[in-house]
C-alpha cells in the first residue's frame, strides 16, 4: 500500500509550483488550472486535497505564497498539511497518486499494491 511518504515527494514540486504561480488565489483557480503545465497539476491537486478550502489550509497556503523559494519552514508547513490529510483518508492519496504523471505515479505507489 502507497503511503504518504511514498507519495509526498512527487506531490510537492507541483503544488509549490502552483502556489508560486497563482499565490494564495490558487484554490479559486478554474480556467487557469485546465492547462497541462505543472502549476496547473499542482493546483488541481491542491483544490482536491483542500476544497475551497478552510482557514488553516488557506493561511498554509498563504505562508508558502509570501515565502521566498528556499524558505524550508513554509514548504514544511505544507508538507505537513498534505501529509495529515493523506494520512486521514488513504483514498485521496490514491486519488492523488493517480494525479501525477504516470512516472511519479509508479514510483509514488510500490510496485505490487
Amino acid at each position: 500500500m502507497e503511503t504518504a511518504n511514498h507519495v509526498m515527494p512527487h506531490v510537492m514540486p507541483y503544488v509549490t509550483a502552483a502556489i508560486d504561480a497563482y499565490g494564495e488565489t490558487v484554490l479559486a483557480k478554474t480556467r487557469e488550472l485546465a492547462a497541462g503545465t505543472p502549476a496547473a497539476r499542482g493546483g488541481r491537486i491542491l483544490q482536491r486535497v483542500f476544497g475551497r478550502g478552510d482557514r488553516r489550509s488557506l493561511e498554509v497556503i498563504g505562508r508558502v505564497a509570501g515565502a521566498k523559494p528556499d524558505d524550508e519552514p513554509s514548504r514544511a508547513a505544507l508538507r505537513r498539511a498534505l501529509t495529515e490529510a493523506f494520512h486521514a483518508d488513504p483514498l485521496l492519496r490514491r486519488e492523488v497518486a493517480a494525479m501525477l504523471p504516470r512516472d511519479a505515479a509508479d514510483a509514488a505507489i510500490p510496485s505490487g499494491h
